[in-house]
């Protein structure tokens, strides 16, 4: 039988295929690659963030006033559900104009004071690394709020006679009421600072009267101020007491201006008094 071989052309040269136009995958290229891409995305985020940075810097100033806003409309509040926002507004505003006293009279004494800290139900704060270079200079701070903040309770005072509402009346009744009861003669409150430079041995008629007020009118915040004044002229006494150079420097106060003090603290709180008489509203059952 015949066997047939079918003759078959050679075939084509192999040729080599064609190159990726990129590194395959997972290629050491691609991976320097990617890392680039992540740094340079780090790189813009860092810029951004100096940014950022920079421009919080230039805002640092602005920080205490938004405290202070912050711890207003906190204290706003805190006084809203007891007196209704209107009331609570005036009253923040009222605490506000006081501590502005302190603030400005604290410049003037060359001492830097920051922006009014409110705390509800306590009041408000001012930070400043002393009160004065004396006794005096810290009777000048003291008196500066209770002066400013009547004039304040005054202002709201003659808008209700302007406007014969009733609303305005309480409001400055209750403004006197703060800066009269701020006269207390014991530190931390503003006639403790007075006394400093008039008697300091008026700090213990102080805190006897708040003895008294916690025996009358049982009150959690006023047996806190009577714990922090007890501390407070306790640390004072026991400097005084201990004597040396610095306090007797401190302490010392010309009679004239003893005499001077001692005017302005007892003429601001007989002012006091007769103008919460003034703006004193009667309420009935009815009223309310």
């Amino acid at each position: 039988m015949e066997q047939r071989t079918e003759w078959l052309p050679p075939a084509p040269p192999a040729t080599n295929p064609p190159l990726p136009e990129g590194p395959p995958n997972g290629s050491p290229f691609e991976e320097r690659k990617t890392l680039g891409k992540r740094l340079g995305g780090i790189g813009v985020a860092l810029v951004a963030l100096l940014a950022k940075l920079k421009f919080f810097l230039l805002l640092l100033p602005k920080i205490k006033l938004l405290t202070t806003s912050a711890s207003m409309l906190v204290s706003i509040a805190a006084y809203s559900l007891i007196f209704g926002w209107k009331f609570a507004v005036g009253f923040v505003l009222l605490l506000l104009v006081h501590e502005m006293g302190h603030v400005f009279q604290l410049r003037r004494e060359g001492i830097e004071a920051s922006a009014p800290l409110f705390i509800p139900f306590l009041g408000a704060v001012v930070g400043a690394k002393s009160l004065g270079d004396n006794a005096l200079a810290e009777a000048r701070v003291g008196l500066a709020g209770p002066i400013l903040g009547s004039i304040g309770a005054a202002v709201v005072a003659g808008i209700y006679l302007l406007t014969g509402n009733v609303f305005w009346e309480a409001l400055a009744f209750t403004g006197f009421f703060l800066n009269l009861f701020n006269l207390i003669p014991v530190s931390p409150f503003d006639g403790g600072r007075a006394m400093a430079a008039m008697a300091p041995w008026m700090w213990f008629v102080g805190l006897a009267a708040l003895v008294v007020m916690v025996v009358l009118f049982p009150n959690p915040f006023i047996f806190l101020f009577l714990l922090l004044g007890f501390f407070d002229v306790r640390r004072r006494w026991k400097q005084r007491k201990a004597g040396g150079p610095e306090q007797e420097a401190y302490y010392r106060v010309r009679p004239r201006d003893r005499l001077l003090v001692g005017l302005v603290y007892v003429g601001l709180a007989v002012a006091l008094f007769v103008a919460m008489d003034a703006t004193h509203v009667v309420r009935t059952f009815a009223d309310a």
